[in-house]
């Protein structure tokens, strides 16, 4: 698949580069997909969650009431769970909610979702580029000469380009990543992936392992 090569200012370059069928043509695999982006977003969460079980409530461990005769169920102390302010029942404690996925799986997933990319005609590549220094007005300037100004934007560069990323940071529909960087959920979180012209072969040899 070929894709039109243009500058960041929107101007035609002229020269075209082709994708990797290998990478960007394979028939999508939704359950690896699905097991990725299900692993990426368990690996995000904090797991740091607590209530206080009956045993950590501060209170008089006294029997509030005698066990018979009163004409209600039996009860124990005041941090018993069915009482307000008692402790809780099975309630959650700290944990790890991530788990392992094979690369294997990965790297089927993150070609998935780079296929389903192709298939849209959502990527753009753009000549490799710089800033002079960081500035969000520049980004936004690039983002509506390509058309993509009220769409959710991945850019992907070849590596971590301290201008682009800073410029790109305040945007909350742009986010900037390097070709390193790149996984699954945010492929298909966005509307439109830019590619970067370097990072194109950098993220067809770190998924197309032969």
């Amino acid at each position: 698949m070929d894709v039109a090569v243009v500058k960041h200012s929107g101007e035609k370059t002229g020269r075209n580069v082709s994708l990797a069928s290998e990478v960007f043509g394979i028939e999508p695999n939704d359950h690896a997909i699905y097991l990725d982006v299900k692993s990426i977003l368990a690996n995000q969460r904090q797991g740091t969650h607590k209530s206080k079980q009956r045993n950590e409530i501060t209170g008089s461990s006294k029997k509030i009431k005698k066990q018979k005769g009163t004409g209600g169920a039996r009860a124990g102390n005041i941090k018993n769970p069915q009482f307000k302010g008692g402790g809780r029942i099975f309630g959650p404690t700290p944990r790890d909610y991530s788990f392992k996925l094979n690369k294997k799986v990965k790297d089927l997933a993150r070609k998935s979702a780079l296929s389903y990319k192709a298939k849209d005609n959502s990527i753009a590549v753009v000549e490799d580029f710089n800033f002079e220094a960081p500035k969000t007005k520049q980004y936004l300037g690039m983002l509506k000469s390509l058309s993509l100004g009220d769409k959710k934007t991945l850019l992907v560069l070849p590596e971590a380009t301290r201008n682009v990323s800073l410029s790109g940071r305040n945007l909350q529909h742009a986010k900037v990543i390097t070709a390193s960087q790149i996984n699954t959920y945010d492929v298909l979180h966005a509307d439109h992936l830019i590619l970067a012209e370097s990072a194109v072969e950098k993220v067809s040899n770190l998924l197309n392992h032969k």
